[in-house]
């Protein structure tokens, strides 16, 4: 199967963002942390009408996570038939190659460095999909900082992961 041109991509994307937007879509910019605190508030059958937060967080909480359940059953089909490149493992190439073969090494850096994001996500005011995705399209202040941010320090980031002196 051959690939997308980038600008087809693009394209894509602002349809969907298009739709997400109107009415006839979800009505709301394109996020996914909404869907926590939602989720939790059923999880633990807490009364939405009671927690000021979980009223406001009610309509948007329903889609995201209709949203991700799409998102999550639409990877997979993807990767079983379209791609076939479906496989299940814990240790990406890239992390055996230049750091270990520890399972449990890679789920520790790999849930501190979404924590870290996480949380600059929330102090930039939304979540790393809402940002980059729904704050890029409307050229947001908070997203332009945010994914600044993510860029410059996933550049560090790559030169001090990637930094293997190579052989002679």
């Amino acid at each position: 199967m051959s690939r997308l041109p980038w600008w087809m991509g693009g394209i894509l994307l602002s349809a969907l963002l298009l739709m997400t937007f109107s009415i006839y879509g979800a009505d709301r910019a394109i996020g996914a942390s909404t869907y926590v605190p939602y989720f939790a508030g059923l999880v633990f059958d807490l009364d939405f009408e009671k927690y000021s937060y979980l009223k406001e967080i009610e309509k948007s909480g329903a889609w995201e996570g209709v949203m991700l359940l799409g998102m999550l059953i639409g990877g997979f089909i993807t990767s079983l038939f379209l791609t076939k490149s479906f496989r299940i493992s814990f240790i990406p190439t890239g992390w055996k190659r230049y750091k270990n073969t520890s399972v449990l090494s890679r789920m520790v850096w790999s849930f501190f460095a979404g924590f870290i994001m996480i949380i600059g996500a929330r102090m930039a005011g939304g979540c790393t999909s809402g940002h980059f995705l729904s704050g890029m399209s409307q050229i947001a202040i908070s997203a332009i900082i945010f994914g600044g941010v993510v860029m410059v320090t996933l550049i560090i980031t790559g030169r001090l992961f990637y930094n293997v002196k190579e052989k002679e």
